[in-house]
């Protein structure tokens, strides 16, 4: 079936109006540019050239451009203070002197949005506190019920592994993730074990998690700002208790889910197919911006399958590849635009 990704503004619960959702309306939750005075709003940004490449695309540009944005590159070999004047800045570099350099910044030009504060993005680099604030909202409505899997964290002596699991409750098979989510491909990889035995072969440190089977779709909900995106990406397929009686070893993918694993336009079983409801998105991306304090990141969200409103989410990450999202240009620049505007607000008051 086709059903599309699905763009979801959101403004503080309010309801939007049935007639628009349904003619196919786009509501846009920004508030219209501000008067720049003839000058553009400046966005400077400090990016590896691998992001780059995949985000500071000729489009965005030209659709800045076109609205007033002019995006310019932060030189790292010269002191931040003495370049712009910037009206945002844009990062996503590691490092603890990176780390410095901006939270100096940010105390010296309050002025200035910087995306977003290092300490919260800093947080999402461990996968042991990624998803605590996940697991301490208990999000549970008539929408359904939002969680994470049962995890366990190894943090050395492989060999500890098989105790440590059958102590924690944590059922076979058992998906192996590095404990540091850097955004390096290393970070990205992941481990299937199928037995016992087989978790001594697991590389700490590792965040350990009970596989849930999902109908092999994952979701991917992107967030910017009060704005949110959700796509469908092929997973790993279920594991039925045959399989697991008769596969052992430890599989290990590289990647699992990426652009060309788009599960948009496939022929799925309506039941995995069904985007997890819009109110309870909703919620859960208003509380986790709030929780987190940022505004540019996603979610990995499975729902179990067999059910209809139990999810998981697997994953959060800081800055994602917004380049693979349907319709980032425009969604962006107007984000840009929003936060100009609420500078420009408070500048006038």
């Amino acid at each position: 079936m086709g059903l599309q990704g699905q763009i979801i503004p959101y403004k503080n619960g309010e309801k939007e109006d049935d007639d628009d959702e349904r003619a196919g309306k786009e509501i846009s939750p920004f508030p219209p540019p501000p008067p720049l005075h003839s000058k553009f709003a400046v966005v400077g940004y400090a990016l590896t050239s691998k992001k780059i490449k995949s985000f500071l695309k000729p489009k965005l540009e030209g659709l800045a451009r076109n609205k007033g944005i002019l995006f310019v590159a932060i030189d790292q070999n010269r002191p931040l203070s003495d370049q712009g004047p910037f009206d945002i800045v844009l990062h996503k570099l590691t490092g603890k002197e990176w780390r410095q350099i901006l939270e100096d910044y940010r105390r010296t030009h309050p002025e200035v949005t910087v995306l977003d504060p290092p300490d919260a993005i800093q947080h999402l680099h461990n996968r042991q506190s990624m998803l605590q604030c996940v697991a301490d909202m208990n999000l549970s409505n008539s929408y359904g019920k939002v969680g994470i899997p049962k995890q366990l964290v190894i943090k050395k002596d492989a060999s500890s592994i098989p105790g440590a699991v059958a102590k924690a409750g944590l059922m076979l098979p058992i998906v192996a993730k590095p404990l540091v989510a850097d955004g390096s491909a290393k970070s990205h990889e992941l481990s299937l074990a199928y037995d016992q035995q087989s978790l001594q072969k697991l590389e700490p440190p590792l965040v350990l998690q009970e596989f849930v089977n999902h109908g092999g779709v994952m979701f991917k909900v992107y967030i910017v700002g009060e704005t949110i995106k959700v796509v469908r990406r092929f997973s790993l397929p279920d594991v039925c208790k045959r399989e697991l009686s008769n596969i052992a070893g430890v599989f290990r993918f590289p990647r699992v889910s990426c652009a060309a694993a788009s599960a948009d336009n496939a022929d799925l079983d309506p039941g995995v197919a069904e985007l997890p409801p819009r109110p309870l998105l909703e919620k859960l991306a208003r509380e986790l911006c709030r929780r987190l304090g940022l505004r540019l990141f996603n979610l990995d969200i499975i729902r179990e399958h067999g059910t209809r409103d139990r999810f998981y989410v697997i994953d959060i990450n800081y800055f994602p590849g917004y380049g693979k999202m349907p319709e980032y240009e425009h969604i962006f620049t107007d984000f840009l635009l929003s936060l100009v505007q609420n500078q420009y607000k408070k500048k006038s008051t």
